[in-house]
């Protein structure tokens, strides 16, 4: 991993919105210390779910020692909002991961966040996938196909039932009877693949824009009438890891939460972990002062671009987007998409391709804003808010009165 990305990931750690909860106050964590160190403890008895390579074994042969693991370590703990004493239990975590099965599936998408995974940074895939997580079944992935695939998958589903995490990439399509998305020999479809395989599994991971909110499929006129896991599985622990792909970090970061502690991270209105999902974009952008300063990119080429300007005049949604991608990044932390002159199009919120896919300022969208400017929280909105079709911020107008700015776009607001 690249110092660079470890220092981001440490600045979102002792940022103001993103800093461990002292309320809670030391007897909380110590608490929650011993019963991660019991939880470790009982997963050190059990044997690997499968005949994987020694976690050590592997870091040696990716050529990393000691010392690049426990920086990861270090950051990965930071990305979790935990505090710094907890890196050792962190580090054991991911030495562990090989002890949860895990199911992936692909329904209604492009296999971006299967991609995005394959180029997590530090471990890389191979160690953290498919030899230090249980990987019991991808069809991206896994050599074996046709009826061959099914066997594997069946076979893992009945021998960690209760007990493996489900993976969903991509939309579930209800439309003719949910004919619009079948799989295998037997042409189950996709929603009954999925309602099959989500009973039996321990949670329920839904991974990309698609697989949470619908994503482009459910883009109007929506054909196929699809959906996100969220509005099909009942009755069983969900949560849902946005955005166009998912960023691999935080993939990885539900994983081993999962193995550290036994259960799911802390969710915010809309099953997002808060570890990543709690604060906007917004907040940590390398642009934000340009904002304050009502300083604006006015078209593309001027001398505002050409100066690295806030891109909110042409379209930028982050003043309305939850996700860490200004902190994390893709890329082994290289770059983002604001990082190379694009704005965000707000891919981790509900209907975005609707709502936000769009090269205008969301004053000029004819939209209702909601009431509470850049320094509302996601629950503060709430999931009424977020998923009505009217949702929309004209955000520059109570940001310049904060701050004191004046500027054209508060006129458009």
């Amino acid at each position: 991993m690249s110092d660079k990305r470890i220092d981001a990931v440490k600045k979102l750690f002792t940022s103001q919105s993103a800093k461990v909860d002292t309320n809670r106050g030391e007897a909380y964590y110590e608490t929650l210390f011993q019963k991660c160190q019991e939880r470790l403890d009982a997963l050190r008895e059990l044997p690997p779910v499968s005949n994987r390579v020694d976690f050590k074994q592997a870091i040696f042969d990716e050529g990393l020692d000691r010392r690049d693991f426990l920086k990861w370590a270090s950051a990965t703990t930071a990305m979790l909002m935990l505090p710094a004493s907890f890196t050792p239990l962190v580090a054991e975590a991911a030495e562990l991961m090989n002890r949860v099965p895990v199911v992936w599936i692909e329904l209604q998408d492009c296999a971006g966040n299967s991609e995005a995974l394959l180029r997590s940074d530090g471990p890389k895939i191979d160690e953290i996938v498919l030899d230090i997580i249980s990987l019991e079944f991808h069809e991206t992935l896994m050599a074996p196909s046709g009826h061959q695939a099914e066997k594997q998958l069946e076979d893992a589903i009945e021998t960690f039932k209760g007990k493996y995490l489900l993976f969903v990439e991509g939309a579930v399509p209800r439309g003719l009877n949910g004919q619009f998305g079948t799989i295998g020999a037997k042409a189950e479809t996709f929603e009954d693949h999925l309602l099959r395989l989500s009973k039996d599994a321990a949670a329920v991971i839904a991974v990309g824009s698609c697989a949470t909110f619908g994503g482009v499929p459910a883009a109007a006129p929506n054909p196929t009438d699809a959906v996100g896991v969220m509005e099909m599985v009942h009755g069983k622990p969900i949560i849902n890891i946005p955005a166009c792909p998912a960023n691999p970090s935080n993939m990885v970061g539900v994983v081993l939460h999962f193995v550290l502690t036994g259960q799911l991270p802390e969710l915010d209105s809309l099953l997002r972990p808060k570890f990543a999902f709690g604060y906007r974009i917004h907040d940590n952008c390398e642009r934000r002062a340009h904002f304050d300063a009502g300083e604006f990119v006015e078209e593309w080429g001027d001398e505002g671009a050409k100066n690295n300007f806030c891109l909110y005049k042409m379209g930028c949604k982050g003043p309305m987007t939850f996700n860490n991608c200004s902190i994390i990044r893709y890329n082994e932390g290289v770059n983002w998409p604001i990082g190379v002159g694009r704005g965000c199009i707000g891919c981790s919120e509900p209907d975005f391709w609707d709502k936000y896919a769009y090269e205008r300022p969301m004053a000029n969208a004819n939209i209702k804003a909601p009431t509470g400017g850049v320094e509302k929280t996601v629950d503060e909105f709430g999931l009424g808010l977020l998923t009505a079709a009217g949702i929309g911020i004209g955000i520059h107008a109570v940001g310049s009165a904060i701050f004191g700015k004046k500027s054209k776009v508060e006129e458009e607001a």
